[in-house]
């Protein structure tokens, strides 16, 4: 930064760059509304003429004054949205109402060289990055959420599904360490896509060739993505390709898909046949107006929702990449980063929330996996008696007995006991091999491990460490 560069402007565009990211407790609603969209761009302009004065391309005392009057104080929405009435250019229609505040030289050098795109684009990848904070905040929180209730329920047996079938036993908390290390491997997909964002400041004009901005205009870029607290600027003109945007968008997709997996899984536990799991509401909250028995999901239906509606705004960020020739696009496709920005942030607190409301239920899970009697724990009869005989006498053996059992409603237990040739050399281990509690593999150490890898992972990042679990 240039010693002639004034300490006054120095102080104000300090305040543009945000190196933090967005506040706490700044809502993606926040970040973009029509007011804040309105100060991003008045802080951009006020950046541009403070590196073009460092360049000589405008006198020092107008750069000044810009970063000076760069307060939507003046440029009020009810302002702006009558002098858009009169002109239709969102861009003109701010430069016109700024400039009445703003002496005749200053007026001059605002907006000098530059294109409208670029601020919008620049003030997109601002907001962007705003809601990727947002994201990562409640996806931590979402985190130490899911590794609490995983070591709360690190040893519990459940049973475990596949093809809507029961299978082979796990652990509640095996479970959610696995929603737990999905949650992560989204976090750091942000992460990526952040790192690209931060190179993705943009002033190289209407065709990309810097034209308007003089013989330093990769180095006037340059300074105005430093005083925005934003990295280097790429060498080439993205703005044909929007491709960082639409990988934006694709990573909010596959985070509300991993989230809708979730929320599917959590509303078919406590569906009433298999009773596993409950949201914990509110007392005064009514689950049917026509059937008080009724308790609804709510939180994980939403979830399902969100794992529809984003990963269709995500399509159409996509089909943007294919634009035409240098910039023949238009300016709509950030209402749909908007929109989709908005969505996933709702998404990702409501998960959040989700995960501090479930309610497990232990015994209802130990009655599910007794519901077969025993006959999910035939993998292990089969692996114990092939130590002892044939193992491919011993597979068919115990199908058979299986099938038996199924197609009669006897006991697994009694009809394996009965069999001449496997009951001799199942007797005296029988309870044992039955027992679903004693057959978890190694869920428990999953559940460990899981949590140190994660643990590496925020450490790596130097991201704070979580509160203890209560």
């Amino acid at each position: 930064m240039r010693a002639v560069q004034s300490a006054f402007v120095f102080v104000l565009l300090s305040q543009v760059c945000w190196p933090g990211g967005a506040q706490a407790d700044t809502s993606a609603e926040d970040i973009f509304s029509k007011q804040n969209e309105t100060a991003l761009v008045m802080k951009v302009e006020a950046a541009i003429a403070a590196a073009q004065a460092d360049y000589g391309v405008i006198p020092r005392a107008a750069a000044d004054e810009i970063a000076e009057k760069a307060d939507t104080a003046h440029a009020t929405q009810e302002d702006l949205a009558a002098e858009y009435g009169i002109v239709r250019h969102r861009m003109v229609a701010l430069l016109n109402v700024w400039r009445r505040s703003l002496s005749p030289e200053a007026g001059d050098a605002l907006h000098h060289g530059v294109t409208t795109v670029d601020i919008y684009d620049t003030v997109m990848v601002l907001q962007l990055l705003d809601t990727i904070d947002v994201l990562l905040a409640d996806m931590s929180a979402q985190e130490e959420a899911m590794l609490c209730l995983a070591a709360q329920y690190r040893d519990t047996p459940m049973m475990g599904r596949t093809l809507g079938q029961h299978a082979l036993p796990i652990t509640f908390g095996k479970k959610v360490s696995v929603w737990a290390a999905q949650n992560r491997r989204n976090m750091d997909r942000l992460y990526e896509v952040r790192a690209r964002l931060r190179t993705s400041g943009l002033l190289k004009g209407a065709v990309g060739t810097h034209l308007g901005l003089g013989d330093h205009g990769a180095e006037i870029e340059k300074r105005v993505a430093d005083y925005l607290g934003l990295d280097t600027p790429e060498p080439a003109d993205w703005r044909p390709a929007r491709d960082v945007f639409a990988e934006y968008a694709q990573v909010l997709a596959l985070i509300a898909k991993s989230n809708a997996a979730i929320g599917g899984e959590v509303f078919r536990l406590q569906e009433t046949d298999i009773g596993e799991l409950a949201e914990v509401r509110t007392a005064t909250a009514v689950g049917s107006s026509t059937m008080p028995q009724k308790v609804n999901p709510n939180l994980s239906e939403g979830l399902i929702y969100y794992g529809r509606t984003i990963p269709a705004l995500a399509g159409v960020l996509l089909e943007d990449v294919e634009s035409v020739f240098e910039r023949d696009n238009t300016s709509r496709p950030n209402t749909t980063l908007a929109d989709i920005s908005i969505e996933a942030a709702d998404m990702v607190a409501d998960s959040a929330k989700l995960i501090g409301r479930l309610h497990v239920y232990p015994d209802r899970m130990r009655a599910n996996m007794d519901a077969t009697g025993g006959l999910i724990m035939s993998q292990r009869v089969v692996l114990f008696l092939g130590e002892r005989m044939s193992r491919e006498e011993a597979e068919l053996r115990v199908r058979d007995i299986a099938a038996a059992s199924l197609a009669s409603g006897a006991s697994f237990r009694d009809a394996l006991l009965a069999d001449e040739l496997v009951g001799p050399r199942l007797n005296g281990h029988i309870d044992t091999l039955l027992d679903p509690a004693t057959y978890l593999g190694l869920s428990a150490g999953q559940v460990d491990r899981t949590a140190a890898w994660i643990g590496q992972k925020r450490a790596e990042r130097g991201e704070p460490v979580p509160a203890a679990c209560r």
